[in-house]
């Protein structure tokens, strides 16, 4: 085993920086010469069936579903930048089952529909494993499942010793081996992981081949109900669908009313170098789940397929006005966090450089998770609000827009979780100061492990901030 984390000795700042300094600033999943190249935007009108505005996973989701149950649909996917260019590319390749962010989350705000949920969520990763299979789409994915560690002696009061995933200190380090971790449990079954960026792409393709017409590069300025049909004017041309999902998540949406549900934090990733054979046999994994530790200010880590480690999270950072600016996608002072953590809960890789570094913009809301719902008419649904637990969640959140645009009533569209909304953020300033409030609570209870009246407040009306 390490040694114990008094006798570690933590990196000065300058070798901090040096190890992360000259990473390529950009996604490690996008870095590679297999990217598609770009589609060309929309020149001139369109008039389809069903319009669906952004190329994320729950555009893409949507796209290849509504085929799949019509293959004669027509369909037009239009998305502003490039196909996986956010979120969808710039995340761990966590695709977990969970419908509601996690156990907690779903049995407190649903207590009498989570057993649904939770069997809701286990069959949509299964659909996705069998998706991934059906349209032979290499994105590695694996069913190695997600370590879940505690750090600190008050964390373990939150894991059950006589469960069978817990894992006690010696256990959990025969996983994977950091002198750090005191304990966990390890969910075999809820969590895949998978280069994002080429399911996106192969999402894509397979969507293509059954006749969806994607355009990149198309923003939509307005959306108007035009007679029986929705017209979503772009700078080249106005498209008129019969219906409308709108898939936009982060980015501002063409409802007024979801101004206010959804909050953009900056969430922030460094990827290493490939793993020598003597550095991988120095820290073990030999079952290469996903990890994630136990804080409120969490990492989540995992092992890619040429034995880099993925390193994220912990800062979850929002920017005064809900601002999204091109700039906020690097940030030093996180790096240099990011890049201490890891050192300490390695330090047998001490001397190890990371390759890439990249942040990225998630949409958070008060309740932790997507929520729906249609307007104009039943002609245009959403989803949104997915707080980083996106990859396997949107496309169940693509078949409850698609149910809601149906009009079907179906299991999906009769949960109280689909039919409910969460509460929305203040305006400025006040947002602002609730978020730094609450940031800086959710770091004194790391620390003590106590939650202050602040965030006990928060807890009784089923209010917070997360990423």
């Amino acid at each position: 085993m390490s040694s114990s984390p008094e006798q570690i000795k933590r990196l000065d700042q300058h070798e901090l920086r040096a190890s992360w300094v000259d990473a390529a600033p950009t996604s490690f999943w996008l870095d590679t010469p297999d990217r598609p190249k770009p589609r060309p935007p929309l020149d001139g009108d369109a008039t389809t069936g069903l319009a669906i505005v952004g190329g994320g996973f729950t555009g893409l989701w949507t796209a290849l579903l509504a085929k799949e149950r019509d293959p004669d649909r027509d369909i037009i996917l239009i998305e502003g930048g490039r196909i996986a260019d956010a979120a969808t590319g710039r995340n761990g390749g966590f695709c977990s089952a969970s419908l509601t962010h996690g156990e907690a989350n779903g049995r407190e705000r649903w207590p009498e529909e989570y057993d649904d949920l939770h069997r809701l969520g286990m069959d949509n990763l299964d659909e996705i494993a069998a998706t991934v299979q059906r349209y032979d789409i290499d994105c590695d994915f694996s069913r190695s499942g997600e370590l879940s560690v505690a750090t600190r002696s008050h964390e373990l009061g939150e894991y059950d010793p006589n469960e069978p995933d817990f894992l006690d200190a010696d256990a959990v380090r025969r996983e994977l081996d950091s002198p750090t971790y005191l304990g966990g449990s390890w969910d075999r079954d809820g969590t895949a992981m998978l280069d994002p960026a080429r399911l996106a792409w192969g999402l894509a393709a397979a969507a293509e081949a059954a006749g969806v017409r994607i355009v990149e590069h198309t923003h939509i300025d307005r959306m108007r109900r035009q007679g029986d049909r929705i017209a979503l004017q772009t700078s080249n041309g106005v498209i008129l669908a019969d219906r409308v999902a709108l898939a936009t998540n982060v980015f501002p949406s063409l409802l007024a009313r979801l101004k206010f549900h959804l909050v953009p934090v900056y969430d922030y990733v460094l990827t290493t170098e490939p793993l020598t054979a003597e550095q991988l046999a120095a820290i073990g994994w030999p079952h290469r789940q996903g990890v994630s530790d136990s804080g409120n200010q969490f990492h989540y880590y995992r092992i890619t397929a040429d034995n880099r480690i993925l390193w994220g999270g912990f800062d979850a950072v929002y920017h005064y006005g809900r601002r999204m600016r091109p700039r906020y996608e690097h940030r030093a002072e996180t790096y240099q966090v990011l890049a201490g953590n890891f050192f300490d809960t390695f330090p047998q890789l001490r001397g190890l450089r990371f390759s890439h570094r990249w942040g990225g913009v998630i949409d958070t809301c008060t309740r932790f998770c997507a929520f729906f719902g249609t307007t104009h008419g039943g002609r245009v649904s959403y989803a949104t609000g997915y707080t980083g637990l996106g990859v396997g969640a949107t496309r169940f959140g693509a078949n409850v827009m698609l149910d809601l645009l149906a009009g079907d009533d179906t299991e999906r569209t009769r949960l109280r979780m689909v039919r409910t909304r969460p509460m929305p953020f203040p305006p400025e300033p006040f947002a602002w100061i609730g978020i730094r409030v609450t940031t800086w609570s959710l770091v004194r209870a790391d620390r003590t492990g106590h939650r202050n009246l602040w965030l006990r407040v928060l807890d009784r009306f089923g209010l917070g901030f997360d990423s």
